[in-house]
């Protein structure tokens, strides 16, 4: 047994304030911490109901708390899930964390009291509290900057592109014409930095939402061939892709911006020899490849090549191509997606990347090709097709004007869903719908679309043009008679569009 001089010299010795209370309520121990946490001497709170040192909103319910706990008494925290006060001798608060032990004298039950002062925790809960506040108030401001920079910074870009577009098709005279062309590349160059900025920022602050599925790796395959086949027999490069008959796990949607842009930037740095898109299966994963015979880069650099900015081997103060953005945006994708992403290179052999994605869950019947495959139609292209276009901005509206009146078609111009309905019923003889997606007045080509399919027909096909790449433009695309475009879209882009919907293609 414990003599009672050694159990006092314990609780004395406690970090806490011990505090032992009788059956009554009434103050029978007060440790000597007691006076650095309520400024009493622990003579004064001898004989002293314990209420003594509560707030007086709490002694009332204090009392049936008190005598609930005789009546059950165990070792536990008091108060769980609540904010407890205590009342200091000069009649502030503190928010203090109390425990209770009942102790059995023989002749009573006593209950020890051990009190903690928690205000300095509290005070760094309340500050993690606010900065996650603050955190989700700043992600909430630049989604909404990023969806009016997708859409308000792509409008001059678009209208620069049509209008371009427009002059390439006028205009005669050799020396225009090679201002022209400059001006297709520096417009080309601004839209590439943009869409590359805009798409960090979106991954930054969690606008982009992955959508897993099971899905052909043929038919990623199949896109990146159609659009890397004529960049690289431009340089002389043989773009070798090998056969996928396997499927996996993701969404195709992002790792195909993934394989967009390992290809590109492999594309970039090979100046001779080939670049090769390869699918190797494997009992837990499917390993695809991205290979090329390009300049390699030096060990020593490995770890900077994803930083946002960096190129192999280009100073900052000399003229680049392109602006490094590219391996930073896949980085950020292969995190969201949580997939693995190797890299092997030898400084003028060429490098490897390596992207691991997971297998398939599906049986084959069910695996549903990765979106963006051309989907078919029915239809042939009459003479001089009548186009109903509707965008909300004047500068674009005209471009897009000029640029399909240029080509020959006949075009009905609106600004609203009110203007295009109009439109419509007095000229229904309509071929093809484009319209933009976001309109004034919160108003959406997708509305657009069917209110004027409700007048035309059933069977009226669109291009739907849009600065918007979340996961919800996606589900559009599931409507063979709609096209999706992304601004800012060149000339020939949307030309071929239009010439691929007339066609029932």
């Amino acid at each position: 047994m414990l003599s009672s001089e050694l159990l006092r010299n314990l609780l004395e010795s406690a970090p806490d304030a011990i505090l032992v209370v009788d059956p009554a309520g009434g103050i029978v121990f007060a440790s000597r911490q007691v006076e650095t946490l309520f400024g009493y001497a622990p003579r004064e709170l001898i004989g002293e109901r314990i209420e003594r040192l509560l707030p007086e909103r709490f002694r009332e319910v204090h009392l049936t708390h008190r005598s609930r706990y005789h009546h059950n008494a165990r070792t536990r925290p008091m108060g769980v899930d609540l904010d407890l006060y205590a009342l200091r001798k000069d009649g502030t608060e503190l928010p203090v964390e109390i425990s209770l032990s009942p102790i059995d004298d023989g002749a009573s039950l006593l209950v020890a009291a051990a009190i903690r002062d928690v205000t300095e925790r509290k005070r760094i809960e309340n500050e993690l509290t606010e900065a996650r506040e603050e955190a989700d108030r700043a992600n909430q401001a630049k989604s909404r900057f990023l969806a009016t920079a997708s859409h308000d910074l792509r409008q001059p870009l678009q209208t620069l592109s049509l209008l371009h577009g427009t002059l390439l098709r006028v205009v005669k005279d050799a020396t225009a014409g090679a201002a022209v062309a400059q001006q297709g590349q520096a417009i080309e160059a601004m839209s590439r930095l943009l869409n590359a900025l805009l798409d960090i920022s979106k991954l930054e602050s969690g606008a982009i939402r992955p959508d897993p599925t099971d899905f052909a790796v043929a038919a990623l395959f199949d896109q990146m061939r159609g659009e890397f086949a004529s960049v690289a027999a431009s340089k002389g490069l043989e773009l070798r892709i090998g056969p996928a008959v396997h499927h996996a796990h993701s969404d195709p949607s992002l790792v195909g911006q993934i394989l967009r842009n390992l290809i590109s930037n492999a594309i970039k740095y090979t100046r001779e020899g080939f670049v090769q898109l390869t699918c190797l299966a494997r009992p837990a994963d499917v390993r695809i490849e991205v290979a090329d015979t390009g300049i390699g880069i030096p060990a020593d650099q490995l770890p900077y090549i994803y930083d946002e900015f960096y190129q192999i081997g280009v100073a900052s103060n000399t003229s680049r191509e392109g602006y490094g953005l590219g391996l930073s945006i896949v980085h950020r994708l292969v995190a969201l997606l949580g997939l693995t992403l190797e890299v092997r290179s030898e400084v003028g052999r060429g490098s490897v990347f390596a992207l691991q994605l997971p297998i398939a869950t599906a049986a084959e019947g069910e695996i549903r090709l990765a979106r963006g495959a051309a989907a078919s139609g029915v239809g042939q292209p009459s003479s001089s097709p009548r186009i109903l276009l509707v965008d909300d901005d004047p500068g674009v509206r005209n471009a897009t004007a000029m640029l399909l009146g240029v080509e020959g078609y006949r075009v009905l111009v609106a600004s609203s869903l009110g203007e295009a309905v109009q439109k419509a019923t007095e000229q229904p003889a309509i071929d093809l719908l484009v319209t933009d997606y976001h309109l004034s007045g919160g108003e959406t080509g997708v509305q657009v679309i069917a209110a004027l399919r409700r007048i035309v027909g059933a069977g009226l096909k669109a291009v739907l043009v849009t600065g918007d790449t979340s996961s919800s433009m996606r589900d559009l695309t599931s409507d063979e008679g709609i096209r999706l475009a992304s601004k800012p879209i060149e000339a020939d882009e949307l030309l071929a569009l239009l010439d691929a919907l007339l066609a029932g293609r």
